[in-house]
């Protein structure tokens, strides 16, 4: 059984660093900006130096356990997802490969683009290292983004959550949204047998509203 363990801890360290050895740490500095494809969407985090990423990414697992060596572990998709439904997330360190989860990682170029200068990189990675901890989650209105986005900026913003709201605008504030729901009042009002002065304004008015809007 021991020269089994022995093989065992000896293929995991080896994996650890092979996936470590994938990263080149030389390429990022204390306090960049650092994003990797997760998911449907760009998870980002903050460089902090030494092999560490700090980031805020959901997480369903500590809802159910207080395991904290199971926690640590890298946070799979299926763990992330459940996290962003529950609304659980948390401001943690990770190692780059984990922080990475296979993808490649890119130094983000908001510098490039933001109007907002840049705070010093030391700046950067001690806000990110103050605000671990559990947080509460939201899609919308705190994610990852909005959180490095203040750690670098001083402004919790995220240019993700704006072109989703943009483009569900774009979808439901329609002329081809406002004519659909128009039919379905009309079609679920015959279909009842039943018009009343209630039934009949918000059959005119929701499609009114999208059409004005659109």
């Amino acid at each position: 059984m021991f020269p089994f363990q022995l093989f065992n801890i000896f293929f995991v360290a080896s994996k650890v660093k092979e996936e470590d050895s994938k990263y080149d740490l030389s390429l990022y500095k204390r306090g960049d900006l650092l994003e990797v494809p997760r998911t449907l969407f760009t998870h980002f985090g903050i460089y902090l130096g030494d092999n560490r990423v700090a980031h805020l990414i959901p997480d369903i697992l500590p809802v159910f356990s207080k395991d904290k060596s199971a926690i640590a572990k890298m946070v799979t998709n299926s763990r992330l997802i459940l996290g962003v439904i529950a609304k659980e997330a948390s401001v943690r360190v990770d190692s780059v490969a984990d922080f990475a989860y296979g993808s490649e990682i890119l130094v983000n170029p908001t510098d490039k683009v933001c109007s907002q200068t840049p705070l010093d990189g030391d700046e950067v990675a001690r806000r990110a290292e103050k605000l671990q901890g559990a947080v509460t989650y939201s899609l919308l209105w705190y994610n990852c983004e909005h959180y490095v986005m203040y750690c670098r900026y001083g402004m919790a913003i995220s240019y993700q959550t704006y072109q989703f709201c943009t483009t569900v605008r774009k979808i439901v504030c329609s002329r081809l949204s406002a004519y659909l729901t128009a039919l379905c009042g009309i079609g679920a009002m015959l279909y009842l047998g039943s018009v009343t002065t209630l039934t009949a304004l918000s059959a005119l008015l929701i499609p009114f509203t999208i059409w004005m809007a659109s």
